[in-house]
């Protein structure tokens, strides 16, 4: 049972695509949270309530302190040909050593629920089911959203962002209709569309989140500036020198005008994916 610095994180077979992703891109300087890997024996042991396991998980979380982030890890999760995106747990502002505990037991039984089986099933990942854990700190966006490195849609060969006032399950979830940009290979910014953001997720300060109405000015208001998207543009090229020419999925905030890369894996399932493998 091991659990390691997310940097040193190297062994897909024991702490999932996530965990390995999110390490290599640490190890290249990339402004990802610092955190730790749970290999899947460990997130076992620990869901199965094995002392010694929990013990390792409790002094993880008083080194971290402060609000986590508990993600999914999966042997497989985040590859060219499944991803995985939104089929296990994830838990944010998760604060406390029996809250760490309860997140990590849920990351444990998600990837056994009958939706992440019968994605699995889908894509021909057969056999049995290995996850792992990622225990990081949390960014409190004030900004974030998604992007791809190249169109999803249509392939292009252009970078696609979509951004929303705080944290990113605004997106995920399908609360807001997000801005749009694309943004070209030289930085040009080639088209601004603002969406509607009427609600917000935000941290609560006793943990969990929450969702908030958003000032009414800020609704249809675009919410980066040229700064941030010449950020996300030198982001896109860093993880394109880091892990090839893509295509690539990377989830991102921005905090007190601080960007952070939260997750980055391959594009699967548009033109430019298909290619890609091909």
């Amino acid at each position: 049972m091991t659990a390691v610095p997310l940097a040193d994180a190297r062994d897909e077979r024991a702490y999932g695509g996530k965990a390995v992703q999110l390490g290599a891109a640490i190890r290249a300087g990339l402004p990802a949270p610092e955190g730790f890997a749970l290999a899947a024996e460990l997130v076992e042991a620990v869901a199965r309530g094995d002392e010694a396991a929990r013990a390792q998980l409790a002094a993880i979380s008083a080194r971290l302190a402060g609000p986590l982030a508990v993600r999914s890890s999966a042997v497989g999760e985040d590859s060219a040909a499944a991803s995985f995106a939104g089929q296990h747990a994830t838990f944010l502002n998760v604060s406390g050593v029996q809250a760490v505990t309860e997140a990590v037991e849920a990351v444990w039984r998600s990837a056994s629920s009958e939706s992440a089986l019968a994605y699995r099933r889908r894509v021909g990942a057969e056999g049995q089911v290995r996850i792992g854990a990622v225990v990081q700190k949390l960014v409190a966006a004030d900004v974030a959203g998604v992007l791809f490195t190249h169109n999803p849609v249509t392939g292009a060969d252009e970078l696609v962002v979509e951004a929303s006032w705080g944290l990113g399950e605004a997106i995920v979830q399908g609360l807001v209709i997000p801005d749009r940009y694309r943004i070209g290979r030289g930085g040009d910014v080639l088209e601004r569309t603002a969406g509607s953001k009427e609600v917000a997720v935000r941290l609560q300060a006793d943990g969990d989140t929450r969702h908030e109405p958003v000032e009414r000015e800020l609704v249809e208001q675009l919410c980066l500036a040229v700064a941030e998207l010449r950020a996300l543009h030198e982001l896109a090229a860093r993880c394109d020198d880091v892990f090839g020419s893509g295509p690539h999925d990377i989830e991102w905030a921005f905090e007190a005008g601080a960007l952070y890369l939260l997750q980055r894996r391959p594009v699967t399932g548009s033109p430019a994916a298909v290619a890609a493998r091909e």
